[in-house]
Order: C-alpha cells, then sequence, then structure tokens
C-alpha cells in the first residue's frame, strides 16, 4: 500500500473535501470548506517528492518534469479516487488531492431542483454548469450522467482531464475517455466522438475557440453536449461563449447559441448553518423564447431580468436561492451576503456577533493523526 493512502483515509474518514501535501508545511485537510493541519511534522521537499513519485506512473512522472505540472486520477483501493494535481513551489512540490466519492449521488440526494431532470430529457442541445473551482460541478453533472444512465438507453461518452465518477453500465452504455491518457485534448475527443454515434457527450471543460466550437456543432446535431466553464453566473456564461470567437463571428454564434442552448446551472457552495457540511445554492436559466431572443441580439445584460421573471419555469436567480436557503435556516445570514450578487439585498440578514477566538489562538484547530504506517 503506498504510503500517502494514510492521509487519504484520514481526509475520507473525516469527511473532508481536499488534502494538501505542500512540503515545507504539514498536511492540510479541508473540511467543509477550511482548511486544518493535521497533527503531523512540516514535510520535506524530497518527502513530499517520494511520497508522490511512488504513486505517478512513469508517464506522468515525466510530463511533471518537463512542465512542472501534471493532473491525474488516483485511486486508493477500497478508499475512494481521487483528482490529484501536482506542481512546483517556491519551497519544492505540493499537490493536492480532490476525494471523488465512490457513489454517485443522485439528483434527489443532492437536493437539486426538479427542473435538472427536465434537462436531462432534452434529446439535444447544450447543458452549462459553470461556478468556481470547488463549487461542485462535476458532482452536479455526475448526478445528470446517472439519472440519464438510468433512464435512457443510448450511448454516453465522457471526455475529462483527468477521469473522475466512474459510472457503470445500466441502461447506457458508457465510454469515458481521459485527456492525455486517452487522447491528446478535449477538442481532438470531442471530434473523434461526433463520429462514435453518441446520445451525450460530457465534456469536463471548454477550454479554447475549438473545443467550444466543437460543442456546438455537435448540440446542432441532435448530440445532448453537457460541459463546464468557470464563470460566476448565467449571463456571464453565455458572454465568455460569445466572447471566445472573432468579433466578425459574433453575430453567427449568438444565433448558433440561441437555437442550441438548453440552459445554464451556475452554483456556488456554502458552509451549513451548523458547520457539519455544506450545501449548494443554484441559479438557473432556461432557454426559451424570451432567453434565445436576447441571445440572438447581444442583449445579454438584459438576461438577469428574464431569469427573475421566469420563476414558475424553474428559472430561479442566485440570491433567491441564497434567500431560499437562508429561509429554510440551513445557510446562516454572514455566509448568504457573503455569497450574494445584491449584497444589499441581504445587509439585513448578517449576524451580528462578536466571535470568541481565544480557544483558537492558544491552540490551532487540527484535522488529527493519519493512522500508524
Amino acid at each position: 500500500m503506498a504510503r500517502i493512502n494514510a492521509f487519504l483515509e484520514l481526509v475520507v474518514k473525516q469527511k473532508g473535501s481536499d488534502l494538501h501535501l505542500i512540503s515545507g508545511n504539514p498536511p492540510r485537510v479541508r473540511l467543509n470548506g477550511e482548511t486544518f493541519p493535521v497533527k503531523y511534522r512540516d514535510l520535506t521537499a524530497d518527502e513530499t517528492r517520494d511520497l508522490l513519485y511512488e504513486i505517478m506512473t512513469p508517464l506522468q512522472r515525466q510530463h511533471f518534469e518537463q512542465e512542472n505540472g501534471v493532473d491525474f486520477a488516483y485511486e486508493a483501493e477500497g478508499l475512494a479516487r481521487f483528482r490529484v494535481n501536482v506542481f512546483e513551489h517556491l519551497r519544492g512540490i505540493g499537490a493536492v488531492f480532490r476525494v471523488i466519492p465512490t457513489e454517485v449521488m443522485s439528483l434527489q440526494k443532492l437536493g437539486l431542483p426538479p427542473v435538472l431532470k427536465n434537462f436531462c430529457r432534452q434529446r439535444k442541445g447544450l447543458i452549462l454548469v459553470t461556478g468556481p473551482t470547488g463549487s461542485g460541478k462535476s458532482t452536479t453533472l455526475a448526478a445528470m450522467i446517472d439519472f440519464i444512465n438510468r433512464e435512457r438507453k443510448g450511448h454516453i461518452i465522457t471526455i475529462e482531464d483527468p477521469v473522475e465518477f466512474i459510472h457503470p453500465n445500466r441502461n447506457c452504455l458508457i465510454s469515458q475517455r481521459e485527456v492525455g491518457s486517452h487522447t491528446p485534448t478535449f477538442a481532438h475527443a470531442l471530434h473523434s466522438a461526433l463520429r462514435e454515434d453518441p446520445d451525450v457527450v460530457l465534456v469536463g471543460e471548454l477550454r479554447d475557440l475549438e473545443t467550444i466550437h466543437l460543442a456546438l456543432t455537435a448540440a446542432e446535431m441532435g448530440i445532448l453536449v453537457m460541459a463546464t466553464l468557470h464563470t460566476s453566473g448565467a449571463a456571464s456564461s453565455v458572454d465568455r461563449i460569445i466572447n471566445v470567437f472573432p468579433p466578425g463571428e459574433e453575430a453567427f454564434v449568438r444565433t448558433m447559441l440561441s437555437t442550441s442552448l438548453v440552459g445554464v446551472i451556475s452554483q456556488q457552495l456554502l458552509p451549513t448553518a451548523d458547520r457539519k457540511g455544506r450545501v449548494a445554492a443554484l441559479e438557473i436559466m432556461i432557454n426559451n423564447a424570451a432567453v434565445a431572443n436576447l441571445i440572438r441580439e447581444g442583449k445579454t445584460e438584459q438576461l438577469d431580468n428574464v431569469i427573475q421573471s421566469g420563476g414558475m419555469q424553474g428559472m430561479q436567480r442566485m440570491d433567491t436561492a441564497l434567500r431560499r436557503l437562508l429561509d429554510a435556516k440551513l445557510i446562516t445570514g454572514e455566509d448568504a451576503y457573503m455569497k450574494a450578487r445584491n449584497k444589499a439585498e441581504f445587509e439585513q440578514f448578517r449576524d451580528d456577533f462578536e466571535a470568541d477566538e481565544s480557544a483558537d489562538a492558544s491552540e490551532p484547530a487540527t484535522a488529527g493523526e493519519p493512522p500508524a504506517g
């Protein structure tokens, strides 16, 4: 068993989301959005490198040494899968392990709105899941893929960097491809997917012009394409897609997007009020006639108004989602204020308290000790 598994076991047992191994520091675990040091000594650069090289393939080591960084997936047998990023830094080498749950949670278990099932039932078009890093985009997409896998009979292709959730064949045949291992780029895999008779294609990230163009083309060809973007809202996601293209092609892309877009899910993760977990707040935009018209005419600044008035169809603004979580006492007023777009609407809910940090000042919080060995 790899020595690093002792630290990974600690993360899983404490229901953490990430393990940080940064040479010159003790290991740290992220629990419910905050990082805590493990009761362990500082790791040296050589020690950290040895821990990481033990689980890396020769190809991954070569890529790391050439590029000073590498992404890959690591499976600790009997424990979990992890998405790993290894990088060079000022004091040596570092790595972050993101826990990928073994079980794919359903849309219902995640507490996601019913409208997401309607998105999954579409036979063609583009669905965007957006949000900052660590906002749960992969978990939401995995739940949507699982819903399709149980309800439909077809061929699902996922293109990821690296492959995260492993989907068994249920009603669908599933082909999972990893950038770097099975294909050189997202664009190359997506171009190939157009000839592989897919019903659904999941693209881990829309990174460049070629990938975005191919995703739009696939959506127009009768394929349901699901993809992620690192944007902070539905309207900004539309702008990001359009602005990638050269100025002379914007009108064509707006028309293309107005007809192919199914909807946009923009999400954030917030700590629960009891600080024992996290909950997702979702902004949802559905491409109805009004949305399509605004996209086509380049009036994306008005999309928020359509989202606000489209509640009966299942649309909701981020601030509406936050207010619902706040009313249900699932999150605190302070957290809602910090994540809100229009902070003036949440000013009245900010918790007015003075935190007593005397205990923390004398002894920092820790995440426990790794198992022996």
